[in-house]
Parts: C-alpha cells; sequence; structure tokens
C-alpha cells in the first residue's frame, strides 16, 4: 500500500485526494498547505497537515508526494522530493519556463528519479484509443488534424483571480497545454507553429482567442482554434463526458485526425474510411462506423499509475521530458501570436 500525499489542497488537491481514496492501492498520508482552508481538507480527511513540503518531508517522508500547488513551486518542490528520493507527481505545466524545466530535466536524468507529469488526458482510454486507431494505419498517412477548445469563462472566474487578465492569465498558456499534449500523443511531435491572437471581446491584456497552424514532424499540418469568450461546446471538458462538473454533449467533436484513407472524429469516435484504395474519391461513398471504447476518470486511472510508479512497477507514462515538450509548444504559440513569426520548435 503506498502512503501518498497531497501538497495544495485547492480545486485539483482535492481532486488527488479524492483519487487517493478511492483507489485501492494507496492510501493518503499526508496533506501539505498553509491555508486556512487546508485544515478543514485535513480535517475531513483524517491525515495530518504540514504547513509546508519541507515539514512534510523532515516529519513524515511519504512513499509519493502530488503537488498541486502554484506552478512556480512546481520545480523547487520536485527537487526538494528529489533530494529525499519521493516520487513525485507533478501537476502540468512541468515548469514556468523553459529554462526551469530543462533544470529539472537535468536532475532527474542525473538521478533516476521517478517524476510523473500530470497531464492527466494521457490517461484517458478515449484518447488510448484514438491513438490506437491512428497508429493502426486505418487512416492511412496523416494529413492533418483540426482541433478545438472553444468555451465561455464567466467574469467570476476573472473575479476571482485578476491575474487571469494579464500575460500569462490567457488560454494559451493555462488551456493549451492540454491540448498540445493531446495533440502529440495523436499525431507526433509538433515542429513549427503559427497564430494569431485577438482580446477584441474582453479587452483584458491578455488574449481571449487564438487561432494556430502546426507543422508536425511527419509532415502532417494542423489548425486549431482556441478561445475562453466563445459560446461554443467544442471542447474537451464539453464533449469527453470524462469530469462530471461540466454538461457535455454526445454529438460534438473537438478532434478530427484525417489520412489518405479517411478520418476519425474525437471523442464521438466516429470513423469514416474507404473500404479500397481505388476507392479514394469525393464521388465516393465512405465505410461509416463508430469505434468501441469506455469511459473513465482519468485522474483516477492516473492516481493507479502513480501508485504503480511509485511502488517500482512502472515508468512514468509522461515524463519530464514530455512535459517539458508540450511547455516548449506553449511557449512557441505564446511567441508566434506576439511576433507574427513562424516559432520552430526543437
Amino acid at each position: 500500500m503506498a502512503r501518498i500525499a497531497v501538497a495544495g489542497a485547492g480545486l485539483i488537491g482535492q481532486a488527488h485526494i479524492a483519487a487517493i481514496q478511492a483507489e485501492p492501492g494507496c492510501t493518503l498520508a499526508a496533506i501539505a498547505d498553509p491555508s486556512p482552508p487546508a485544515a478543514a481538507a485535513a480535517q475531513r480527511a483524517g491525515v495530518p497537515l504540514y504547513a509546508s513540503v519541507e515539514e512534510l518531508l523532515a516529519r513524515d517522508r511519504p512513499d509519493g508526494l502530488v503537488l498541486a500547488t502554484p506552478n512556480a513551486l512546481h520545480v523547487p518542490q520536485a527537487l526538494q522530493c528529489i533530494d529525499a528520493g519521493v516520487p513525485v507527481l507533478v501537476e502540468k505545466p512541468v515548469a514556468t519556463t523553459v529554462a526551469e524545466g530543462r533544470a529539472l530535466l537535468a536532475r532527474v536524468e542525473a538521478t533516476g528519479a521517478r517524476v510523473l507529469v500530470g497531464h492527466h488526458r494521457a490517461h484517458s482510454p478515449i484518447m488510448a484509443k484514438a491513438r490506437q486507431v491512428v497508429d493502426s494505419g486505418q487512416l492511412g498517412r496523416l494529413v492533418a488534424v483540426m482541433g478545438s477548445a472553444t468555451f465561455y469563462k464567466p467574469d467570476g472566474y476573472f473575479a476571482a483571480g485578476a491575474w487571469r487578465k494579464e500575460p500569462g492569465g490567457g488560454p494559451i498558456l493555462i488551456n493549451m497545454i492540454h491540448e498540445v499534449h493531446n495533440l502529440r500523443m495523436l499525431c507526433g511531435d509538433i515542429v513549427a507553429v503559427q497564430a494569431m491572437a485577438s482580446q477584441a471581446v474582453r479587452g483584458f491584456a491578455v488574449e481571449d482567442t487564438v487561432s494556430i497552424s502546426l507543422r508536425f514532424a511527419n509532415g502532417a499540418l494542423g489548425s486549431f482554434l482556441l478561445s475562453d469568450t466563445a459560446a461554443c461546446p467544442r471542447s474537451w471538458e464539453q464533449t469527453s463526458q470524462e469530469n462530471k462538473a461540466y454538461p457535455s454533449y454526445a454529438d460534438e467533436d473537438c478532434y478530427v485526425v484525417a489520412g489518405t484513407d479517411g478520418s476519425l472524429s474525437v471523442p464521438t469516435m466516429r470513423l469514416k474510411t474507404y473500404p479500397r484504395p481505388d476507392a479514394r474519391s469525393w464521388w465516393k461513398p465512405f465505410e461509416a462506423g463508430t469505434v468501441g471504447m469506455v469511459r473513465e476518470d482519468p485522474i483516477q486511472r492516473q492516481m493507479a499509475h502513480f501508485a504503480a510508479v511509485v511502488r517500482g512497477e512502472a515508468e512514468p507514462l509522461v515524463s519530464v521530458r514530455d512535459g517539458l515538450q508540450n511547455l516548449m509548444v506553449t511557449e512557441a504559440i505564446a511567441h508566434a501570436a506576439a511576433t507574427g513569426q513562424t516559432v520552430a520548435i526543437p
């Protein structure tokens, strides 16, 4: 039984606490958080509360630690855990800057530390099935992907955190990093981006809508529409049905992956393929069907995986190198939007 502690008792921290409590392979060891509401969370869970990660590691070393703390603390606290020999799940983004992420990666690779990055959609059975279809060759050679994350954040979201109105608080750096990881899982590494951003609706110092073009290493191209001021349900949260906090629409998709032989819409998993190469023509009908799959909570599945990582039974599904690559693409999109340039990604 893996004893796992959680640092940070905010919204995502509470989700991790619930996942630990529901997971047979682990138990909640403690909570570390200096904020007043954390005391109530620890009392409800019946576990000790510590004011800091330092205090937790010194007084009650857990088998593993989830870092659900503010982004700026991810790397310093992950390094503390590595020094203490404690496996860690670091919430996304893995770091606040690429340079900081590279420093963490260097330490992980030098020490062999067990660090899982919290891109929980990597544990989604929907994404696993979609990737399986793409990898099977049913779609032929990948040509393009069309994606969207369009939703409407209410005024209270910005009133609760004024920093969300300033650079760094927009959907590129808050939301797009999830989409980058999904696109990389489906289509491979992204090697160049272009982008145009607008703040015409809210007029904040930060973007509210972004149009993004992507080039993948395999030659495929992508287009992505991102907006937190669009009254439209074509986002992962509103289509996947994985997070019950969001209303969902079973007839909507947020990704369409197209190849030379067919296309797959995700998450409805509608598949359209030509029956044979000589039938490939816009004058010919597709064979249409739906790929069977299951829906499960990816945060719960991520916790089961982290417990296996803690016990030494599995390697992290999302490594620090993966998390860093996602961050590099996200930063490149922000730079492309600010400069109008095509930005290459190593």
